[in-house]
């Protein structure tokens, strides 16, 4: 059974000090505060709603909802070169700290940090190769980090062979030519434009190592130049393109004055 007491004022039965209830006491009020003739009033405990801070003298002490993590754009940075992180989430507070915990430990603080709204933060980024918790805390101690390691900071892949042509070959040739890229992680070699010579093939990377093969079974009768795009991709996704090519001669038969 609840117990209902209207009242329009409450007393402090002595000196200046209005207590509701004791520390192990969980006190209900509803309806609006009015602390505008209040000092010293503590409102630190205050388990859940609002104390509207207008209503309330400049020393009252509001406690306020731990910040939330949801996302981070991009989720990929390059090693040691500035980069813009957009935070979202809930209940940031002008301006917060952000620090990057690698997954072997090192806890590194963002360069900048720029407050957009309470729900989205901006911070600058230069931090080496690795996988990153985000930490933001509040100027109040307050504080979230990312369930996840979110932020992946790592060299893009690049190609070692030259752009352009991969070798001239005679029709009907047995042909083999590597094609080969670097990364911080194992890459795969993809053929995504372009056509090969008739017969030829491109097969597995392996040791970041793809190898264009076969025997050419084409029916061209004059010079023909294949032109095609390799792509490489590393372990986090980061990729990177570049042009080749292969031509294929004709077999010619040179006349030795036998045959008139």
């Amino acid at each position: 059974m609840t117990s209902k007491i209207k009242v329009d004022t409450i007393l402090p039965r002595s000196s200046n000090t209005l207590t509701l209830g004791d520390s192990n006491t969980t006190v209900d009020l509803t309806g609006t505060i009015d602390g505008s003739d209040l000092s010293n009033m503590n409102a630190s405990n205050l388990a859940s709603g609002t104390v509207p801070a207008a209503r309330l003298p400049a020393d009252v002490v509001l406690a306020t909802e731990a910040p939330t993590y949801t996302s981070i754009s991009p989720t990929l940075a390059i090693p040691s070169t500035a980069t813009d992180i957009t935070i979202t989430g809930t209940n940031f507070a002008s301006v917060p700290t952000v620090e990057l915990i690698s997954s072997t430990g090192a806890i590194l603080q963002a360069t900048t940090v720029s407050y957009s709204s309470s729900t989205s933060l901006v911070a600058s980024v230069s931090v080496p190769a690795s996988n990153y918790f985000i930490r933001v805390e509040n100027n109040n101690g307050q504080a979230v980090r990312s369930t996840n390691a979110d932020l992946t900071v790592s060299t893009a892949p690049s190609f070692t062979t030259s752009a352009g042509s991969l070798g001239s070959f005679g029709k009907g040739d047995t042909i083999s030519v590597d094609v080969s890229g670097t990364s911080d992680s194992a890459i795969t070699i993809t053929k995504t434009a372009g056509t090969l010579p008739t017969g030829l093939s491109l097969g597995s990377t392996v040791a970041n190592t793809a190898t264009i093969s076969g025997t050419e079974s084409g029916t061209q009768t004059a010079a023909t130049t294949y032109n095609f795009t390799l792509t490489a991709t590393d372990a986090e996704s980061q990729t990177a393109t570049r042009d080749f090519s292969i031509t294929i001669s004709p077999v010619t038969i040179a006349n030795s004055g036998m045959f008139t």
